[in-house]
């Protein structure tokens, strides 16, 4: 079966939820700034504790559901920071998520498909949504070669 095909059986995979970005520490405000110049709205920021440690700020792209999701570390232990980093200390794209009906039932087809999730399971994410993340390496046979992050929506929204 070819990746389209096996990506194809992933029940309930909607749309492009948002594209984030990763910002070194200290340049949050400014590539914000740097957006809303080009007619992108705030709609959310947030810091994510847990195991992510970061700052978040989604930015609506003009009447679309889709986002910008502009991450900065809050500390050198932050997976953001890590990436960063092995990036030679520049900031840039960090993962692209995808909207879907309910985590759970991805979650279950993605792992019976062979796909290496690096949740244990779905779990709390920003703005009250519920996520999980898919390895870069994830297939052997044709690695997406980035992070996907699966979006589930917080019950009754559909956009926030």
């Amino acid at each position: 079966m070819t990746l389209e095909g096996e990506l194809g059986q992933v029940p309930g995979i909607l749309f492009v939820d948002h594209v984030a970005i990763a910002v070194k520490q200290g340049d949050l405000e400014g590539h914000v700034n740097a957006y809303k110049l080009l007619g992108f709205r705030e709609m959310h920021r947030e810091e994510v504790y847990a195991g992510d440690q970061v700052r978040e700020v989604l930015l609506e792209i003009g009447d679309g559901p889709n986002l910008m999701q502009i991450l900065e570390p809050l500390n050198d232990t932050s997976p953001v920071q890590k990436m960063i980093d092995k990036n030679g200390g520049k900031g840039g794209f960090a993962h692209i998520g995808l909207r879907v009906k309910s985590a759970r039932v991805a979650y279950d087809a993605m792992q019976a498909a062979g796909f290496t999730l690096i949740d244990k399971a779905p779990r709390p994410g920003s703005r009250g949504t519920t996520v999980f993340f898919v390895h870069p390496k994830s297939r052997a046979d044709y690695p997406f070669g980035f992070l996907i992050e699966i979006v589930e929506a917080p019950e009754g929204g559909s956009h926030a």
